[in-house]
Order: C-alpha cells, then sequence, then structure tokens
C-alpha cells in the first residue's frame, strides 16, 4: 500500500519530488520541489541523489505520483504520496511560483 500524506502534514524541509509534465511545472509549482516528470523519471530517477529521509512525490491530483511512489519504494527510496497533489496545495495557500518566481497557477 502507498503511503501518502496530506500537504498540511508535509514538513517545511522535507524532500518535495515533482512529477507533473513540463508544462504543468512551467504554470506554476511549489517554490522549493525538485522537478522530473513521470514520462522520463526512470531514465532520470538518478537526479535524486540520496535524499535524507522521505522523498515527498507530488503531481496534479495524486494519480500520477502515488505511482512514482510505488516505483521508489520498490526501488529502496522511501517515498510518500502528496494527497490531492499540487491542487490541495493551492487550495492550502501555500505559494505556486514560475521558474523566474512569479504567482503561478496550478494546471
Amino acid at each position: 500500500m502507498t503511503a501518502t500524506t496530506d500537504v498540511k502534514s508535509l514538513p517545511e524541509d522535507g524532500f518535495l519530488l515533482d512529477v507533473r509534465e513540463d508544462d504543468e511545472w512551467a504554470a506554476g509549482h511549489a517554490p522549493a520541489a525538485k522537478h522530473i516528470p513521470m514520462s522520463v523519471f526512470v531514465a532520470r530517477k538518478e537526479e535524486l541523489g540520496e535524499p535524507e529521509g522521505p522523498v515527498y512525490v507530488i503531481c496534479r491530483a495524486g494519480s500520477r505520483s502515488a505511482q512514482v511512489t510505488d516505483y521508489l519504494n520498490q526501488n529502496g527510496v522511501e517515498a510518500v504520496n502528496v494527497e490531492g497533489g499540487m491542487q490541495a496545495w493551492a487550495q492550502a495557500g501555500k505559494p505556486v511560483v514560475t521558474d523566474s518566481g512569479d504567482a503561478g497557477t496550478v494546471i
């Protein structure tokens, strides 16, 4: 079973991995998130490095991130799916920014 957490329970200094596609990321993302799209995740998974503690995986609503969370857990990386994804993030009033630091939106 996939480990999950809600947006409000995310640790402030947790490793947040955004697996949405490039256009979704460009529209808006969490300020400290690492971006590796699910469509290329297996080829780029080494970009995660060796995080200390769990990797919190987020997408738009929670489905893609659940798949990546399962993959990571099966491959020896502690991972937790963020329920509700970036939609829940934005609804909770957490910042959504573009790469330039401007206010972003969740698409």
